[in-house]
C-alpha cells in the first residue's frame, strides 16, 4: 500500500471513529437524561478541533514521518498490494480504542465523548501529511510503500522508483 494512501486512510478512519463515538456519546447521554454530558463533550470537541488544527497547521512533513522516509529501504521488487491488511495491521490501536470506548459508553457516555476528542485531534493533526509526502515523492521520483511487519513492531517503508515531475519555470528555463 502506498504510504500516502495509508496516511489518507488514517485521517479518514480517525474521523469516522470520532463520528461513531460522538453518536454513542449523544445516544448514551440521551438515554441517561444527562444533557450536561452532551454540552461538556461538545465543548471538549471544539477544544480538540482547535488543538488538532493548531498542531496540524504546517504543510511540511512531520519529524516522525521524515525520519521514517529517511529510513526507507530500497525495494527490489514491486511491493505487494494489500491495503486492507496493511490498514488492519497498522491501525489496530485506533480500532481497539474506538470499540472499547463505544462499549464503555454503554455505561458511561462521557468515555466516548472524551475518546471522540482525541480522534478529532489525531485526524486534524495528520491531515496535511499525505500531501507533504506526495510532494517529496514527486520531487525525488520515488514512491513509498508500507512494508508488512508485525503489528507490534514499528512501521517500515520501502522506496520504489516512481515518476519524477519536472515543473517548468515562468521563463521556460529548466529549474535549478
Amino acid at each position: 500500500m502506498r504510504f500516502t494512501d495509508f496516511l489518507r486512510a488514517t485521517v479518514l478512519l480517525s474521523m469516522a471513529a470520532a463520528t461513531m463515538l460522538a453518536v454513542f456519546t449523544v445516544l448514551g447521554a440521551s438515554r441517561d437524561f444527562a444533557p450536561n454530558v452532551i454540552f461538556f463533550s461538545a465543548g471538549w470537541w471544539v477544544i480538540a478541533a482547535g488543538i488538532g488544527g493548531w498542531t496540524g497547521r504546517r504543510v511540511e512533513v512531520a519529524h516522525q514521518i521524515g525520519r521514517l522516509l529517511a529510513q526507507a529501504t530500497l525495494a527490489k521488487t514491486m511491493p505487494e498490494h494489500r491495503p486492507a491488511a496493511v490498514v488492519a495491521n497498522r491501525l489496530w490501536p485506533l480500532f481497539l480504542a474506538a470499540v472499547l470506548a463505544a462499549a464503555a459508553s454503554l455505561f458511561f457516555a462521557q468515555v466516548a465523548g472524551v475518546a471522540t476528542g482525541f480522534a478529532i485531534i489525531w485526524a486534524l493533526a495528520w491531515r496535511h501529511q499525505a500531501n507533504a509526502v506526495l510532494a517529496i515523492e514527486e520531487r525525488d521520483g520515488v514512491a513509498f510503500y508500507v512494508v508488512r511487519t508485525s503489528p507490534v513492531k514499528p512501521m517500515a517503508l520501502e522506496r520504489a522508483p516512481g515518476l519524477r515531475r519536472e515543473v517548468p519555470t515562468l521563463d521556460g528555463s529548466a529549474p535549478g
